[in-house]
């Protein structure tokens, strides 16, 4: 690893490639009980079907060349190498902007919006609107590989994505992030709040506060989204509660096993997608949820993204009183989403309020059509 920028190149060996297909045609399958369906986990029937395409439909090599298409590096931060895509815009005044993911995501979460973002002349939109972007992959996640050691807090996450970008001699930028990455980007702007001129956020939790007076004030929605995410802890946050108390426990099972791997990640493509989705692959294309699969699975990253999740349950600076950020901020709120105005108003400078009728959680995925609208509006505003 070197704090040098080195061009990076996608290059799944075909030997790894065979060994995922071997894996998966000899998955033993877990028995189901009859009459059961997605509300206990994935059903063994549709993970079977869709295991069975990974290994004999699903074409890596041209998700590869996808990747490849843009252009790729790596860099050692803080002693992580950190990969991500560095498009510019043919514009040569374009706003810089990081890109940043969730779990289970990554940089694939994003190709959708590189040509609309870079170029929007050639988009249907204004020349204005350009972006030069900078899309990673966050420690410890896919491409950068697994972390060197324990201690990457979100705070410590975002302080090297500022580092990347002043590398990189942006000193004047835009952050969005979404799940995760709603923490991590604000924390970018705390790191940098010289250099980051405003925050778009999506999937934004905001929790209950002390203050009585603004919880007496939530309208009878917000009284009902704050429900809505007390209902998801009890009935969906399973999977949190296993990443952030014993990631090396469930890391052993998603190492080992692709189809435990594509069930942990597919299940999430499932409950946080638009609920007029009755399939996955209804919200987001096939490929495009296998292309992030296999990510994990090649870069042998579950677990290393599981134990971010430990650190940020123990750590106590992530949920001590803080002062207000600073930094503008814009909220996309999603129908699966939880965001409560007056409580992101309690810890954001929050400029812009955002709430839509379609899509969910993986919103770039899912819309990324409205992302970019939103996106482009918001900077804008900015001047």
């Amino acid at each position: 690893m070197t704090n040098e920028i080195q061009p990076y190149r996608v290059q799944i060996p075909q030997a790894d490639l065979d060994d995922l297909h071997e894996r998966l045609r000899r998955t033993r399958w877990a028995p189901e009980l009859p009459g059961t369906g997605w509300e206990r986990g994935v059903p063994t029937r549709y993970l079977r079907e869709l295991a069975t395409y990974w290994a004999d439909g699903f074409d890596w090599r041209a998700q590869e060349a996808v990747l490849n298409a843009y252009p790729q590096f790596t860099t050692t931060v803080d002693g992580a190498q950190v990969h991500f895509l560095h498009v510019r815009s043919p514009e040569p005044d374009a706003t810089p902007l990081l890109l940043l993911h969730g779990w289970p995501g990554s940089v694939v979460e994003f190709l959708d919006l590189i040509g609309p973002l870079t170029d929007p002349a050639a988009h249907g939109g204004e020349a204005a609107d350009a972006f030069h972007l900078v899309i990673p992959s966050l420690p410890g996640y896919g491409f950068s590989g697994t972390l060197p050691g324990t201690g990457w807090t979100d705070g410590r996450t975002a302080a090297a994505l500022a580092e990347l970008m002043s590398r990189l001699g942006y000193d004047r930028y835009g952050v969005q992030g979404g799940d995760v990455s709603a923490f991590i980007a604000p924390l970018v702007g705390r790191a940098a709040p010289d250099s980051v001129i405003g925050v778009h956020v999506n999937g934004l939790l905001t929790f209950p506060g002390g203050d009585p007076a603004i919880m007496g004030s939530l309208t009878e929605a917000e009284r009902a989204r704050l429900a809505g995410m007390k209902d998801w802890q009890a009935k969906l946050g399973a999977y949190m509660q296993v990443q952030g108390t014993r990631p090396q426990t469930v890391a052993a099972a998603l190492h080992d096993s692709p189809a435990g791997q594509l069930a942990w990640i597919v299940e999430k493509f499932k409950d946080w997608t638009d609920p007029a989705a009755e399939l996955p692959e209804d919200a987001v294309d096939r490929d495009r949820i296998l292309t992030d699969v296999s990510i994990y699975w090649f870069t042998g990253t579950a677990g290393s993204a599981a134990h971010t999740y430990y650190e940020r349950f123990n750590d106590f600076t992530m949920w001590a009183p803080k002062e207000r950020g600073t930094v503008p901020t814009a909220v996309a709120v999603f129908p699966t989403d939880f965001s409560v105005r007056p409580l992101a108003d309690q810890a954001h400078n929050v400029v812009r309020w955002s709430q839509f009728e379609r899509g969910g959680h993986f919103a770039a995925l899912e819309t990324p059509d409205l992302v970019i609208t939103d996106l482009r509006a918001f900077f804008r505003s900015l001047g």
